[in-house]
C-alpha cells in the first residue's frame, strides 16, 4: 500500500526515509537529520520549513484536529440564519472552518447560542448538527461523558429534520461513537457519510478513528491515504498523518509531521494539540525532561489542554519531582476527571508506599467509569487494567474478552494478554501479547507485559529480550512496572556465552547437559595410499 507523502509517494518499507526533503529546518534553513536533533529545538522556536509555507498558501478550511470535533461540520449555515459575529461563538466556529479545536471557553459560548437559537428555530438541522458536535467536544475536552446523550439528541434530531444527505450529522454520529470508545458503530456511521459525500474529507478522520479503535491497520492506512489525496496541505491532516505514523513506529515521520501541523497552526488550541503529540513521542522514548518541555510549552499554548497537564505530571514523577507530579496529576483530575488519570496517580501513590492515596484514586476511578457507562462510553480496557494489576485477575478476562471481541485492536489485546497472565493463563497470554507487540506501536509497556509473560514460561531469551527492550525504549514508562521490569532483569542475569542453544534459561538455572551419545563405529577404510 502506497501513502502520499507531500509530493512523493512511498511504500511502507521506506516511508521511514520520506520525509528527508520537507522536514524541519534550523534558523539557518538546513535540514534536522532525525529526531532527537527535533526534540533538541525550543517548542517555542518552530519555524515554518517552505513546505509548510508553501502549504499555507493553499491550506483549505474544514478539518479536524485530533479532538476537534467542532471541526467536523461546515462554517456555513447553509442560509438558515447567519454565522455568528466573531465574537467567541464566532471564533470557535472560525477554529472549526480552519480545521482547529476550539478554545473551550468559546466552545461553551457557542453550545450557548445554537442552544438559543434553535429554541427559535427548531427545524434549522445545520444547528442541531452544529450543537451536536459541540456537545461531543467538550464532552471530549472535559471527561464529562454527560454531554454525550445531548449530543445524541442533538444529532438524531438533526437527522429526523433532513434524513436524507445529512452528512453532517452523520460524521457527529461517528464522532460520538468515537468518543464513547464504541468503534463498530462508529465505522458504521462515518462509512455511511462517506458513501454519501465520498468528497467531503471531513469524515475521514472519525473514520480512521474508528479503524484504528478496531485494530484495522489496512482500512487506517486507506482511509489516511484518500484524506491526503482530498486535503493533504492543512495542519489538520500533517497532524493525522503524525499520530498514524506513530502508530506504525515511524517515529522520525511521526515528528516531522507533527512539527510542520504545530508550525501551521494558528490557533492556541491547535497548537496546543500538536505540541502535546510531540511531547508523547519523546516520552515514548524514554525523554521526559524533552516531553515535559513539550508539555509546558502547551499548556502556554493553551492552559485547557488537561492532557498535557496530565503528562507533565507524569514527566515530573520520572524526574524525580514527585511533589509537583502529584499536583500536576491532582489538578489534572480536577478538571478533567478521566479513570486513565486517576489510575496513573494510583499507581504513583502506590510506588510511594501511600496505600491509603491509591485505594482512594482507584475508587475514583471505578466511580467514574459507572458514571461514564450510564451515558453510553466503554471503558472496559481501562477497567480490566485496574482489575488485572489490582483486583480480580479473572474477572479482567472475562471482561477483555468481550472487549477484544468487540474491539479488536492492539491495546486490547495487549491488556487481555496480561490479564491472562496475571490470572495463570500464561500460554494464551502470550498469543495476544505478541499480537499487540507485532501490530502495535513499539511502546515500552507492550514489550514489558510481554517479556514478563515469556519469563512465567521460562522463555528466558526472549523475556531478557522483551523487558530489556522495554527498558531501552522507556526506563520511565510505568512507577510500578519500571522498578520491576528492572528487578526482572537483574534475575535473568547476563546472556550465558555458548550460542543461542543456551539462551532460554539465566545461569545457574540451565539444567546439566545431557551426555553426548557415543559415535558410532565407521566402516574400516583402507588406508591412503601415499
Amino acid at each position: 500500500m502506497e501513502i502520499e507523502t507531500g509530493s512523493e509517494s512511498v511504500t511502507q518499507k521506506d516511508a521511514k526515509h520520506s520525509e528527508d526533503a520537507t522536514g524541519p529546518k534550523d534558523a539557518k534553513g538546513r535540514h534536522l537529520p532525525s529526531a532527537p536533533a527535533i526534540w533538541s529545538e525550543s517548542p517555542r522556536s518552530l519555524r515554518r520549513s517552505p513546505s509548510v509555507r508553501r502549504s499555507l498558501a493553499v491550506s483549505v478550511a474544514g478539518c479536524v484536529v485530533l479532538g476537534g470535533v467542532v471541526a467536523l461540520l461546515r462554517l456555513d449555515t447553509g442560509g438558515k440564519g447567519a454565522p455568528p459575529a466573531l465574537g467567541p461563538a464566532g471564533r470557535a466556529m472560525a477554529a472549526a472552518g480552519a480545521g482547529a479545536p476550539a478554545a473551550l471557553p468559546d466552545l461553551t459560548v457557542l453550545i450557548g447560542e445554537r442552544e438559543a437559537h434553535l429554541r427559535k428555530h427548531p427545524g434549522d438541522d445545520e444547528s442541531w448538527a452544529v450543537l451536536g458536535a459541540a456537545y461531543v467536544e467538550r464532552g471530549l475536552r472535559t471527561a464529562d461523558s454527560a454531554y454525550y446523550p445531548k449530543a445524541e439528541e442533538a444529532l438524531r434530531t438533526s437527522l429526523k429534520t433532513r434524513p436524507e444527505g445529512n452528512a453532517q450529522a452523520l460524521t457527529g454520529m461517528a464522532a460520538l461513537a468515537n468518543a464513547r470508545h464504541d468503534f463498530r458503530g462508529a465505522k458504521k456511521w462515518a462509512e455511511s457519510a462517506v458513501k454519501l459525500a465520498p468528497k467531503r474529507w471531513s469524515a475521514y478522520p472519525a473514520l480512521i478513528d474508528a479503524y484504528s479503535g478496531l485494530g484495522d491497520a489496512k482500512g487506517v492506512g486507506k482511509a489516511l491515504e484518500t484524506l491526503r489525496e482530498l486535503n493533504s496541505a492543512a495542519s489538520a491532516v500533517m497532524a493525522r498523518s503524525g499520530q498514524v505514523y506513530r502508530d506504525r513506529g515511524w517515529r522520525e515521520d511521526a515528528a516531522s509531521k507533527l512539527m510542520d501541523a504545530a508550525a501551521l497552526a494558528e490557533g492556541p488550541a491547535e497548537k496546543a494539540v500538536c505540541l502535546y503529540r510531540v511531547g508523547e513521542l519523546a516520552w515514548e522514548r524514554g525523554e521526559p525532561a524533552e516531553a515535559l518541555r513539550y508539555y509546558e510549552a502547551a499548556l502556554v499554548s493553551d492552559p485547557d489542554h488537561h492532557p498535557s497537564l496530565a503528562g507533565k505530571g507524569r514527566a515530573l514523577a520520572a524526574l524525580g519531582r514527585t511533589s509537583e507530579a502529584l499536583r500536576s496529576y491532582q489538578s489534572a483530575l480536577v478538571r478533567q476527571p478521566a479513570p486513565e488519570y486517576a489510575l496513573a496517580l494510583g499507581e504513583l501513590y502506590e510506588s510511594l508506599k501511600l496505600a491509603p492515596a491509591a485505594r482512594a484514586q482507584y475508587d475514583v476511578l471505578r466511580a467514574r467509569v459507572k458514571q461514564e457507562g450510564v451515558n453510553g462510553v466503554n471503558e472496559e480496557r481501562i477497567l480490566g487494567l485496574y482489575e488485572a494489576d489490582h483486583g480480580d485477575a479473572e474477572a479482567a478476562v472475562d471482561r477483555l474478552r468481550a472487549e477484544f471481541k468487540r474491539h479488536g485492536s492492539p491495546e486490547v489485546a495487549d491488556a487481555l494478554g496480561w490479564a491472562l497472565h496475571r490470572a495463570g493463563e500464561n500460554e494464551e497470554a502470550l498469543k495476544y501479547a505478541t499480537r499487540a507487540t507485532d501490530k502495535g506501536p513499539r511502546v515500552a509497556v507492550f514489550a514489558y507485559h510481554r517479556g514478563e509473560i515469556e519469563r512465567s514460561l521460562e522463555r528466558y531469551g526472549a523475556a531478557r529480550r522483551h523487558i530489556g527492550e522495554a527498558l531501552l525504549l522507556n526506563p520511565y514508562f510505568s512507577p510500578l512496572l519500571g522498578p520491576a521490569a528492572r528487578e526482572a532483569m537483574k534475575s535473568l542475569g547476563e546472556p550465558p556465552e555458548g550460542g543461542p542453544e543456551q539462551m532460554y534459561a539465566p545461569p545457574g538455572e540451565r539444567p546439566a547437559p545431557l551426555p553426548s551419545p557415543s559415535p558410532k563405529p565407521s566402516p574400516t577404510k583402507p588406508p591412503a595410499q601415499s
